[in-house]
């Protein structure tokens, strides 16, 4: 089977690329030209460069393949209300959905996020929970969720959702997700707030999206996450891993808000992104925490230990020089 993976240069794509080819699928990848990631070199892929926006062009990569994974998104939270994210994000997909319906493919994943269904509005204020947070990011995930659903239902697109949580592995290029293992790493974290996620391997994640291409059920989402921690339990793990001090001081979620309320306006008056926004302080304060049967059952999703996904995001910084083990033995000797 030939398939494409849009945004393959990320934390999930570099490892998805990775499975797929130990599993002899040809893989193509769509990446933006404006791309630094080094994640993909010397693979045995095809790539094809543009904007997912320009029909023609991504056009151009999904009329050589059987199956698609649309992975490529917007992630910036800064600033909270964004155009382009939401283009990105949910036109972005509709031109997926739109060609994968043209091209007559046979299977279309979509990859998500947790943040848009594993909590329920009680007050009926808004459409989904995380909504309340403000953040375009989040809503746009929501949308294009919508969007794929409505289009296996309606128009027979055959496409399964997959909604991963908080991933940690290697080959995080940014890096997104491992800087707090970083910041810990490096002694730079010293308070932690009161919430907590749902924290999974990114691999488990890949092998759940790959088996999506055969297995599950057509027009259903699936939660692709592990074991929910709070941030105190996380850092404690993370601490004993890579040999530093973890986070001893917990900030109250008054003060936690107080302080990304403050910087946020600080950021807004000299335009330049805070440290932390008021949106991500609220976040900070809340359990994000999710559930996995449907995915473990039905996708054969595997629930590798949190440890070792710390263990290997942190070896791959140390090989790529995100790390230097000599900054963190002069910390651990502080």
């Amino acid at each position: 089977m030939k398939v494409l993976i849009t945004g393959a240069d990320g934390l999930l794509g570099s490892n998805l690329v990775r499975l797929l080819l130990e599993r002899n699928y040809q893989v193509s990848v769509f990446i933006h030209p404006s791309s630094k990631s080094k994640t993909l070199d010397n693979l045995n892929i095809e790539r094809f460069y543009g904007d997912i926006l320009k029909e023609e062009e991504i056009e151009a990569a999904i009329t050589k393949v059987d199956s698609i994974i649309h992975v490529a998104a917007m992630t910036n939270i800064w600033p909270a209300r964004s155009e382009l994210v939401n283009k990105v994000n949910i036109d972005g997909t509709k031109m997926i959905i739109k060609l994968a319906l043209r091209h007559k493919l046979k299977r279309m994943v979509y990859i998500g996020s947790a943040s848009s269904v594993n909590t329920v509005d009680t007050s009926n204020k808004y459409p989904f929970a995380a909504a309340k947070f403000g953040l375009d990011y989040i809503d746009s995930k929501y949308y294009a969720l919508k969007a794929v659903l409505n289009a296996a239902k309606n128009d027979k697109l055959p496409a399964i959702a997959i909604l991963p949580t908080y991933m940690i592995g290697p080959y995080d290029s940014l890096p997104s997700s491992g800087k707090m293992i970083i910041a810990i790493a490096k002694g730079k974290l010293k308070f932690f707030s009161g919430g907590g996620r749902n924290i999974v391997h990114v691999n488990d994640v890949a092998i759940a999206i790959v088996n999506a291409l055969e297995m599950g059920k057509i027009g259903k989402y699936y939660i692709a996450g592990n074991e929910n921690l709070s941030y105190k339990e996380f850092f404690s793990r993370v601490s004993s891993i890579v040999h530093s001090k973890a986070p001893k001081v917990r900030i109250p979620n008054w003060a936690t808000k107080s302080f990304g309320f403050v910087l946020e306006k600080s950021a807004i008056a000299f335009h330049k992104q805070p440290m932390i926004s008021y949106p991500m302080a609220r976040i900070s304060c809340e359990n994000q925490f999710a559930e996995s049967k449907e995915a473990i059952a039905e996708l054969k999703m595997p629930q590798t230990p949190i440890s070792v996904a710390i263990s290997e995001c942190f070896e791959w910084f140390l090989q790529n020089g995100y790390c230097n083990k000599q900054d963190i033995i002069q910390h651990e000797i502080k």
